[in-house]
């Protein structure tokens, strides 16, 4: 069961500066995410990912357009929506013990200790760390700690995910492990994940959708549909002809991609990708 309402960015643009000094990173962007979806969305650096997710997250209220959840405007966080970064040492606060991280968003919210703790190790037990609520976030690996970081979001009771290339300070091993969790926490838990990621193969990997961007300013070049199943595995997948054919078509877009004609005009249409 998935929980939670759609996302709707619609004709956003984000402009830094003014006069002579306006730097206009999106111009124009569109999309949807609808409840329970993995979303990837990928482009080159500097093409305002981040930008685009801290919109997204309420952070950063576009100069442009709007972004909505549900019916609602978001222009200031929202509870139904956690984030999580990718400097999760940073994110963590090295004094607490595991499970003071995980339940520290819930002490803004008036949620009693004992109610708190036993949320925090409820989630650190469906992220895989049952057993280290009393540790400190120093004696563990760096894929520990970014599934700590994860426990967080869940525990915020979010049904929404924002994940800020969530995986790329991690070793390999960790980073499919950690893949495979967000996977199985949206089928278990029915929640919405939108991912920033410069890895076209985890794009590809983890997502129902996968949104290339690009031009300058940024804008949605394309959005494919990814027919992988929901039952997606690191060695049978990623071996499958249509994972090539799939990462193939996202990093031509992104290699070979041009600004829109009109800097205001909707993001191209495109057919979705699928296989004969």
């Amino acid at each position: 069961m998935t929980r939670g309402s759609s996302l709707h960015v619609e004709d956003v643009g984000m402009s830094f500066g003014r006069g002579a000094q306006e730097h206009r990173v999106l111009g124009g962007l569109s999309l949807r995410v609808d409840p329970g979806e993995v979303v990837c969305i990928v482009g080159p650096s500097g093409a305002g990912k981040t930008t685009l997710l801290r919109c997204l997250a309420g952070l950063t209220p576009p100069t442009q357009g709007a972004v909505r959840y549900g019916e609602l405007p978001l222009t200031a966080p929202h509870a139904d929506i956690a984030v999580v970064s990718q400097d999760y040492r940073g994110s963590l606060l090295p004094w607490m013990r595991v499970w003071d991280n995980v339940a520290f968003p819930l002490q803004g919210r008036g949620v009693r200790k004992a109610v708190r703790r036993r949320r925090a190790l409820e989630c650190l037990e469906a992220v895989g760390l049952a057993d280290v609520g009393e540790k400190y976030p120093w004696q563990l690996s760096g894929g520990m700690q970014q599934r700590v970081a994860i426990a967080r979001g869940l525990a915020y009771d979010a049904p929404v995910l924002l994940m800020d290339e969530p995986f790329g300070s991690v070793d390999a091993q960790s980073r499919f492990d950690l893949e495979d969790l967000t996977l199985e926490l949206r089928r278990r838990l029915g929640i919405t994940v939108v991912v920033v990621t410069h890895d076209i193969d985890e794009a590809v990997y983890l997502g129902d959708r996968v949104v290339v961007l690009g031009g300058k300013p940024t804008a949605v070049l394309e959005t494919l549909t990814i027919p992988l199943g929901a039952d997606r595995d690191q060695l049978t997948t990623r071996a499958d002809p249509r994972f090539t054919e799939l990462r193939t078509r996202v990093l031509s877009r992104i290699r070979g991609e041009r600004a829109p004609a009109d800097a205001g005009s909707q993001p191209e249409a495109r057919p979705e990708v699928t296989r004969k």
